[in-house]
């Protein structure tokens, strides 16, 4: 009798945990089905962020390149750094501008995110819509920006050295990984920036530090040897080097390492939407 009741105990407590995660998971299975809803906000984001200006879309160019022309001067003209055989600061601009490429798009997905979820406070307390579509959709906002950089930087790197490599098609094997990554970390800070409205000041100095901490501004080969293990557990790490590889080097991506960098982006994308999940359930009681 006793190990009947013990049986039956068990049966429904495995059917309460498979609706339960049926239940945090079911949204996310839906999200492709969405995927109209997310492109139409990421649309409007990248549109409202240039809406009146002159240059308008032209800015999501036109920003990396001052940024990389500043970096340029300071890092390749004043203190003599240099990426690649040749000793060029033309050199230098294009492995900075590789370099800045995913991490910008990273950056711009969290930072925007950070606020999201509060800034569409009138959505928040509609149960049928979709809240995990904000997030995903500053995250294709900032992947628009990305694309419209990366033909800046193929039409930058055909001025300077006079072709453009094949590897280059490797792109799509980066932006995979890339975008798991982003959206993970855009549905954990979107969660956190609900209940810890400092989250979006703290996200920045954040971000500021892992920036310096990634070999973007300077060559991996720079690097002390003390150093050389901690500089390769970070996870971008290998993404930068391989964004290197397939537009400048004429390799192909630096696998082993886009193999954890990968795995890294499958860890903060399944936490990320769990516990946005999780706690999406008590973000009418707090906006």
């Amino acid at each position: 009798m006793c190990l009947f009741v013990a049986q039956r105990i068990d049966f429904s407590f495995l059917c309460f945990m498979s609706l339960f995660v049926a239940k945090i998971w079911q949204p996310l299975w839906q999200l492709p089905s969405r995927a109209d809803l997310i492109f139409s906000f990421a649309k409007r984001e990248l549109l409202g962020r240039y809406k009146g200006s002159v240059l308008g879309l032209a800015w999501a160019v036109l920003t990396p390149v001052v940024m990389i022309a500043i970096f340029t001067f300071i890092f390749a003209g004043i203190f003599g750094a240099r990426f690649g055989a040749s000793d060029s600061p033309w050199d230098y601009a294009l492995y900075l501008f590789c370099g800045l490429l995913p991490w910008s798009m990273f950056q711009e997905s969290v930072q925007q995110s950070a606020n999201t979820i509060l800034a569409h406070s009138n959505l928040v307390k509609r149960v049928v819509f979709p809240l995990e579509a904000l997030p995903a959709a500053q995250v294709f906002a900032a992947l628009g920006n990305q694309l419209f950089a990366t033909i800046g930087l193929l039409v930058a790197a055909i001025i300077i050295r006079q072709h453009l490599n094949l590897t280059a098609f490797w792109l799509p094997a980066l932006l995979i990984p890339q975008l798991l990554f982003a959206l993970g970390a855009a549905w954990l800070i979107a969660s956190l920036g609900v209940f810890l409205r400092d989250i979006a000041q703290g996200v920045t100095l954040l971000l500021m530090a892992w920036m310096y901490l990634t070999p973007i501004i300077y060559p991996e080969s720079i690097v002390p040897d003390r150093f050389r293990t901690f500089i390769n557990l970070n996870p971008f790490t290998p993404l930068v080097r391989s964004y290197r590889r397939i537009f400048l080097d004429g390799q192909a991506p630096d696998w082993r390492g886009l193999a954890y960098f990968t795995a890294f982006a499958l860890l903060v994308f399944i936490f990320g939407y769990w516990w946005f999940a999780r706690t999406r359930k008590s973000f009418a009681d707090v906006v």
